[in-house]
């Protein structure tokens, strides 16, 4: 069998917690701001220009890209191309936190291709965590990985017709659960790939 590198701890830390303190953040901004509907409204209006919570939501946005940066440096058992992937959402993650939506009715273009950039990368890095050998980490195989990136890329491009349908209500809900199922499938494959090479190692 192969020798990969490893998942270390601190790459479970980041994976695990920039999910839940990003979902944690974005939740008490729209608590903490009077009116503010998650469901009609996207995380990037918590974040804007005009907003009262900006500062604490866009902080949040920071953290998740630190922890980004993290899994990259520190999930060795992915192929580097794939921690390229990550790092370089992670960036992307800064860059639409630095140029934030202006107020609630305007729009940043750099923001937006900063976001859509974030987006695709992390609905399509699971095809660059493939490693071809059969006896690879379960999660890191072609089969897995292209079903995840198909789940993903599904997923992102439901979000994306509600992004460009004027009529709808749910844009809000609808980019909620596409970056909560983003967030979770890192979980999935850095948890069981760790278990899997630590079960290994014995």
């Amino acid at each position: 069998m192969k020798s990969y590198g490893k998942i270390h701890p601190i790459a479970l830390a980041a994976t695990t917690l920039g999910p839940i303190v990003t979902f944690l953040g974005y939740t008490i901004g729209a608590l903490a701001w009077p009116g503010f509907d998650g469901v009609v409204h996207t995380i990037s209006d918590l974040a804007a220009d005009d907003s009262p919570v900006q500062l604490g939501v866009s902080l949040v946005f920071l953290f998740g890209a630190l922890c980004d940066f993290l899994v990259a440096i520190f999930a060795r058992a992915l192929p580097m191309k794939a921690r390229v992937v990550v790092f370089i959402a992670g960036l992307a993650t800064i860059g639409l936190t630095v140029f934030a939506t202006p107020s609630q009715d305007g729009h940043s273009i750099p923001h937006r291709i900063f976001a859509i950039i974030s987006f695709a990368l992390f609905s399509i890095w699971p095809l660059f965590a493939i490693r071809r050998d059969p006896e690879a980490p379960p999660l890191l195989r072609v089969r897995p990985a292209i079903w995840f990136t198909v789940f993903l890329v599904c997923v992102s491009v439901w979000f994306l017709s509600l992004w460009t349908d004027k009529t709808t209500n749910i844009m809000g809900l609808g980019e909620r659960i596409g970056v909560g199922v983003q967030g979770l499938v890192p979980i999935i494959v850095l948890w069981h790939t760790w278990l899997f090479q630590r079960k290994q190692s014995k």
